[in-house]
């Protein structure tokens, strides 16, 4: 049983093919610049030289035909015909309060889809493109919805609702949300293995950190809180995205500067964060080398994206009461040793000794690591996530009609035997 794992992105398809039997990656790789000109695919085998081939794709359709025709190639492909496709797992960034997990999709639930799109104008209206695009190339295979805010609908109301008016919810479904859901579900399931207990007897703050950033509180094993709201710009520093700020400024800007509301969206979402403080980085490697070399924006941007940080830890550890374990994850968050230091110093008062020569060690995106000492009473691990097999798992599941809640249900990575491939 092979299955074809799409990301669909605004201007980007990514794509994972598993091989379910035998628990392999067969191929991924990515569609860059779609819409935009000048479009590429990367596509990446096991064993094989990486293959790269320009492509323009004006639109998802021909992207995905894209991935179809390399993934069938005679010289780069793996598979002899798509009919080896058992299933196919789509990404979809928002799925609102409709979807609490993974679903098959159907036409009913497309157009739930499209209902909530203007809850993520950023994100749906290219997964949606990615969805209809997939179903035309291969519309006798079964298309499966995996939803990033999924996992945290088992937030509690006074933790998803703002302090706004009332009907701005019942008529516009303001409220929290949260994103990243399958990566959290998946590096608290392994920190749970980790630290040798069962997920509902875990209380675990997971830091997914890239260049989109969120975390969430985790309380026997399930999600009461998450730094992301109603979309993906509320919470830490991001790459290019500003994250918690006075909620006036957006108004002062605009009466200031003669701006839009799609204008200071723009800005706060592509033009703010890291980028907005450095003025030209987004990559943590860049701020931290120019950082070194003098740069005092670049130091700047480090000592702000840290403590930020280091307060979600502090107000998660307070919701939480008993923690008993810290995770990174993503990828600044399992490469980035200088920012989990500093996130991470002088918090032996909520017991997190950090041992800093291991963190320092600690760059990888293949291992699974502990970077505390022996006698931190709180753990910090530092996990490779793997969305991918989450929505690998979740459509078998669903293929076999065994998928049920993500606390009942077995992941093949939250068993003590799995073994990271």
């Amino acid at each position: 049983m092979d299955i074809l794992a799409l990301n669909c992105g605004s201007s980007s398809v990514k794509y994972q093919l598993f091989d379910w039997k035998k628990r392999e990656v067969i191929a991924k790789g990515m569609v860059e610049r779609v819409t935009v000109g000048d479009s590429f695919i990367i596509h990446e085998v096991p064993g094989r030289e990486t293959y790269r081939e320009e492509y323009e794709c004006p639109d998802h359709k021909v992207a995905i035909q894209l991935i179809v025709k390399t993934l069938t190639s005679k010289a780069h492909g793996v598979v002899k015909s798509m009919d080896q496709i058992s299933a196919v797992g789509h990404r979809v960034v928002h799925g609102g309060e409709k979807f609490t997990r993974s679903v098959m999709i159907n036409e009913t639930v497309l157009d739930a889809i499209k209902e909530v799109q203007h809850l993520a104008p950023l994100h749906n209206p290219p997964n949606i493109a990615g969805i209809e695009a997939a179903q035309a190339n291969l519309p006798d295979v079964p298309h499966v919805a995996i939803f990033d805010t999924a996992f945290h609908q088992t937030m509690p109301e006074h933790a998803y609702t703002y302090p706004v008016p009332q009907e701005w919810y019942e008529k516009h479904g303001v409220r929290r949300y949260g994103f990243h859901g399958t990566s959290h579900l998946y590096v608290s399931k392994r920190a749970a293995v980790l630290l040798g207990k069962a997920p509902k007897d875990c209380n675990i703050i997971t830091m997914h950190i890239g260049n989109g950033v969120s975390h969430s509180a985790i309380k026997n094993g399930v999600s009461v809180d998450t730094s992301m709201g109603l979309t993906p710009l509320e919470g830490a520093v991001m790459g290019t995205r500003c994250g918690d700020i006075d909620p006036a400024i957006p108004g002062f800007i605009m009466e200031r500067e003669g701006l839009t509301p799609k204008e200071i969206d723009g800005i706060l979402n592509k033009k703010s964060g890291i980028l907005g403080i450095t003025g030209e980085y987004t990559d943590r490697r860049d701020v931290i080398e120019a950082a070194e070399a003098g740069n005092t924006r670049c130091a700047m941007a480090l000592e702000i994206e840290a403590y930020r940080l280091k307060k979600y830890i502090g107000s998660y550890c307070a919701v939480l009461g008993r923690l008993d374990a810290v995770v990174f994850t993503a990828g600044v968050g399992e490469m980035g040793w200088l920012i989990r230091e500093k996130a991470l110093e002088n918090l032996e008062h909520i017991g997190i000794k950090l041992d800093k020569e291991k963190n320092r060690k600690t760059m990888t995106r293949k291992q699974e690591t502990m970077i505390t000492t022996p006698d931190s009473a709180v753990r910090v691990f530092v996990i490779p996530t793997d969305e991918e097999l989450v929505f690998t798992e979740d459509v078998v599941a669903i293929l076999e009609e065994t998928y049920t809640d993500h606390m009942q249900f077995k992941y093949s990575f939250a068993e003590s035997t799995f073994q990271r491939k």
